[in-house]
Order: C-alpha cells, then structure tokens, then sequence
C-alpha cells in the first residue's frame, strides 16, 4: 500500500492547560494526512464531491501512547489499511520527526456514499486503484 508522511509544527492553539496536544486535535492530524494521501495518489477530496460521492468518517480509532508538546515537529503518515465493499480504512501514526517512537496511532473508516442520496454506493474504481496500489 501507498503511505505518505506529512510535517506538522505544533501551535500553542492545539495543546491544553497540560502543555500537551489536546486528545481531539490527533483526529484533525489524522484528516490532515489522509487529505494529502489522495492528494498524491492524484484524487482529491474536490474530485470526490464534484463526481457525486463522499467519504465520510464512520468509526475514528486513536491509540495514545505518548505526548506532542507545542512547538514539536511531528511527523504523521498514513496509508489504506483495508478496503472492502462500500468501506475504506485509512491507518495513521504520529511520531516525533526523527524519533521511532509512536505517540499515537489509529485508524478512520469511511463509507463511501452518494451525495445526492446519502446513501452507502460502491467506490469507483479508479479511486480504489490508485489508493491500494503498492508504493513504487
């Protein structure tokens, strides 16, 4: 599978009282990186939309292990975890650039949906080639 990683400077406006990164702000890294994962795997959420379909989030999963500070330099990848029927999952980890430890890791799954309907349709083809294709 494709997987891309993505600089991220901390601001003061996503840590809490603690001088940490706020739980929630982690999901906003993870859309972040899922963004520029179709993005170069040459689909954008625009496309979607403008073709008739969404992605939206159906289960978010966030493993916590360590703490972002403010003004770190994290690093965040992501790539397709599982794709199957009307359902993709998109895995994520944010780590400390140049460090190997993971801070946090998880998973988004999405349904793929008709826009006009809001209702489950199947995922073009295109879309699920180009974004379960191995990395080259």
């Amino acid at each position: 599978m494709k997987k891309i990683s993505i600089e991220y400077r901390v601001p003061y406006a996503d840590t809490d009282m603690m001088g940490v990164v706020y739980y929630a702000n982690y999901l906003v890294m993870f859309e972040r990186a899922r963004n520029e994962l179709m993005r170069q795997c040459g689909y954008t959420y625009k496309e979607c939309e403008a073709e008739g379909w969404g992605l939206p989030v159906t289960h978010a999963e966030c493993n916590y292990r360590g703490s972002a500070r403010y003004d770190d330099l994290l690093e965040i990848s992501a790539w397709v975890q599982e794709q199957r029927g009307v359902r993709i999952e998109i895995a994520c980890e944010v780590k400390r650039k140049g460090e190997d430890a993971v801070l946090v890791g998880g998973f988004t799954r999405h349904a793929f949906i008709d826009l006009k309907t809001f209702r489950p349709c199947p995922p073009p083809k295109r879309f699920i080639e180009i974004m379960t294709e191995d990395a080259k």
